[in-house]
């Protein structure tokens, strides 16, 4: 996160479009203990008022998310839970998905497969899967604080594993809405990523 994107860090230019963001009214970074100076220079440097406090990050990602969620203090809070890695989503995005929060527990923004999706087992292929019923889930993913934190509690008091803030509300019941995402809104994670990241970025510019 602490790669620079056109010179900038990835982690900075991720909260510098929440701290513009007029949708957002508070920032709670998680922050492993050895990244935390580092995190804390960023917000420092970039001028990111919204961060109030920062959360200790966990050994699971659903650790280090329920640490930000033990931290807020009004329980009418929307609570918008995304990935450091997405730093070019729109700020038109972050609207749609906080304000299609109706009628549901849980949104998530997902952009449909392009590919032909195969499932594999053991270097073989078991089934090919219905690319139109498929899609790549993305962040944010938005949720009434007190839906995510009780679904959270819960999968810690069952020592239950998820990789994905929906799932976690789905496993307990919820019913998550899925709206339309960006294919821009890509998670960075390897240099391929970077490179890509780069020329969308420059695309926004212009």
């Amino acid at each position: 996160m602490f790669y620079p994107l056109l010179g900038v860090p990835i982690l900075a230019r991720t909260l510098q479009r929440l701290q513009a963001s007029g949708y957002i009214d508070e920032i709670i970074p998680v922050f492993q203990e050895h990244d935390a100076k580092d995190g804390l220079d960023i917000i420092d440097r970039f001028g990111i008022t919204k961060v109030k406090q920062t959360a200790p990050g966990g050994l699971r990602r659903q650790d280090s998310v329920y640490s930000a969620l033990r931290l807020i203090r009004d329980e009418d809070s929307v609570v918008v839970v995304h990935d450091a890695a997405r730093p070019l989503f729109t700020d038109a995005l972050l609207r749609d998905s906080i304000s299609s929060l109706q009628d549901c527990d849980g949104l998530v923004c997902a952009v449909a497969i392009k590919d032909t999706v195969k499932e594999v087992a053991d270097g073989y292929v078991v089934a090919t899967l219905q690319r139109d019923r498929l899609m790549a889930v993305q962040t944010p993913q938005v949720f009434s604080y007190g839906t995510i934190l009780e679904a959270y509690k819960k999968a810690a008091e069952e020592g239950l594993t998820f990789t994905d803030d929906t799932a976690v509300v789905e496993r307990y019941g919820g019913r998550i809405k899925i709206i339309t995402g960006e294919y821009g809104n890509i998670k960075i994670t390897t240099r391929d990523d970077l490179a890509y990241a780069e020329w969308i970025l420059t695309q926004q510019l212009i």
